[in-house]
């Protein structure tokens, strides 16, 4: 069983300063180009990862927990919880220019790294992992959750304004890794008797192989000798699909299935994010 630990901590620092780097090279009329964020428009990406660093540092520093004005009792209502106060966030920070928006960022980013960087990678984290069906969870995986976060919404941003992506072996492999701890329990009503495997493939300088296995439940393995079905999925839209931006009947045209397809279909509906 695939149990090991991905390390992101020491990527925190270079996203945040390609972040920088990309949002003060842009036009005044790229902060307005439409996301396939659907909703959001590049400022408006570039206020929610401000929100996600102020957050956090008000947590983790001065000990803030916001009131939750609404109950709380299930994973959906998680879900509509935070898209209504991420809204809210990002409405407010329309009022701000991108100049301070930059500002904040790299005044924020710093700190927000040094905080997860206190934290021991083999705790409880304070929130799991609920895309990937835990209920607890180790703040490694807490930490490269977090990552997720801050590399897709910039992804987002240099796809809207055509700039060079950040899908390296470097960045973008850790978010596959990450992305696709949700496998298993995307897996966890598909029916398949004990030793069925499947390999997921995504192509591309970031890509790699991942493999799904039935024993007890379904469960990421190092490697399969002969998978029943594979998946060959192209790692430029990849992270499109993991993130909801993207559906299944948005990359067909860029996958392949050999083997079983129902096998490999129900891969394509992964989420890895709250949504």
């Amino acid at each position: 069983m695939r149990v090991t630990e991905i390390k992101t901590l020491h990527l925190f620092a270079p996203l945040d300063n390609n972040l920088v780097e990309l949002l003060t090279s842009l036009r005044p009329d790229e902060w307005d180009l439409p996301t396939v964020a659907k909703k959001w428009k590049v400022r408006d990406i570039a206020a929610h990862l401000l929100d996600g660093n102020i957050r956090l540092i008000s947590m983790m520093r001065d000990g803030y927990q916001p009131p939750i004005d609404t109950p709380i009792s299930s994973h959906q209502d998680i879900v509509e919880y935070l898209n209504r106060i991420n809204a809210e966030w990002v409405n407010a920070m329309r009022r701000v220019s991108p100049e301070l928006l930059t500002d904040l960022l790299r005044q924020t980013g710093p700190e927000y790294t040094r905080l997860i960087a206190e934290l021991d990678p083999q705790e409880t984290a304070i929130f799991p992992v609920s895309w990937a069906g835990e209920h607890k969870s180790k703040n490694w995986f807490h930490i490269a959750r977090e990552y997720t976060e801050k590399w897709h919404h910039q992804q987002q941003i240099r796809d809207a304004t055509g700039k060079e992506s950040i899908m390296t072996k470097e960045f973008y492999y850790p978010f596959l890794d990450t992305c696709m701890r949700a496998l298993p329990h995307t897996y966890r009503d598909v029916k398949f008797p004990e030793g069925v495997g499947l390999k997921f493939t995504i192509t591309g300088e970031g890509g790699g192989d991942w493999f799904l296995k039935q024993e007890d439940n379904w469960i990421l393995v190092d490697e399969l000798d002969c998978p029943e079905a594979e998946l060959i999925l192209d790692g430029e839209i990849a992270w499109k699909l993991f993130t909801k931006s993207w559906r299944k009947k948005d990359v067909l045209p860029f996958m392949k299935i050999t083997g079983l397809p129902q096998l490999a279909e129900p891969a394509l509906g992964m989420i890895s994010v709250m949504a």
